[in-house]
């Protein structure tokens, strides 16, 4: 379309990872257990009223302005890593090399392999008194996006260097806006099902070491494709199994 090929098989692989990096990346302990907190204090609704239909409005109301919020700080970064890997295209296999072994290494963490201690601390930014308020909303969703870099870094460390790797300024922020869509999509769920929620949040709290090492798995998986040119190959494999990828763009 316009000359352009926004989204092709060598990218489709990518944002594939990136939904379910951003997916995992809302499923991980620091960051799923805060999720009814937050949303009753964006919305200034207590959770014992969210079956009142005016303020569970509210509720998806202020939230769909916290993932706008995030969305924006991500599609930044996209933009910035983009950048940047255009800058240094030259040395595009070292830095692949580096980021891979470096996404690997975040692998092993939370496969308890190799534990880093500075992955497991976070950093709360304070918002204010806007609560209630789809400005207080955004706000928090920016703050959000800075403050639990340290929980989320691994995952959205690895979709960065993916977005640097892709030699595309265009398909870097698209790869990061997908990453935010498998993070902020689920943020929606939790507000509109948000009275429905209290059983499979249960049920998750249970099963958070088996999702960290399926964070884990995934990240080392990354890596390693980084590290062979795994990407270049399943691009391959999608172009010859479905040729109509081809004419995607």
């Amino acid at each position: 379309m316009f000359g352009i090929e926004i989204i092709d098989a060598s990218l489709l692989p990518a944002l594939i990872v990136a939904v379910f990096a951003g997916l995992i990346s809302f499923l991980s302990p620091c960051v799923l257990p805060i999720v009814p907190p937050y949303l009753a204090y964006m919305s200034g609704v207590a959770l014992t009223d969210v079956n009142d239909k005016r303020k569970h409005r509210k509720i998806v109301f202020t939230a769909s302005f916290f993932v706008l919020g995030l969305s924006t700080v991500f599609l930044i970064l996209g933009f910035s890593a983009s950048a940047i890997g255009t800058i240094f295209f030259h040395y595009q296999s070292l830095l692949n090399t580096l980021a891979g072994l470096v996404i690997m290494l975040f692998g092993l963490h939370f496969l308890n392999i190799n534990r880093l201690r500075f992955l497991d601390q976070e950093a709360r930014f304070e918002v204010g008194s806007y609560e209630g308020s789809a400005f207080g909303s955004y706000i928090l969703g920016l703050a959000f996006a800075f403050g639990w870099t340290p929980c989320i870094g691994p995952q959205l460390g690895a979709i960065l260097s993916l977005a640097a790797s892709n030699g595309s300024i265009l398909k870097g922020t698209i790869l990061l806006g997908f990453y935010a869509i498998g993070l902020g999509i689920p943020f929606l769920l939790f507000a509109i099902f948000i009275n429905r929620i209290n059983g499979p949040l249960k049920i998750l709290k249970k099963h958070f070491d088996v999702i960290e090492r399926i964070m884990g798995l995934m990240l080392w998986t990354v890596g390693l494709l980084m590290l062979t040119g795994g990407f270049s190959s399943i691009s391959f494999w999608l172009l010859e199994t479905f040729p109509s990828l081809g004419s995607l763009g």
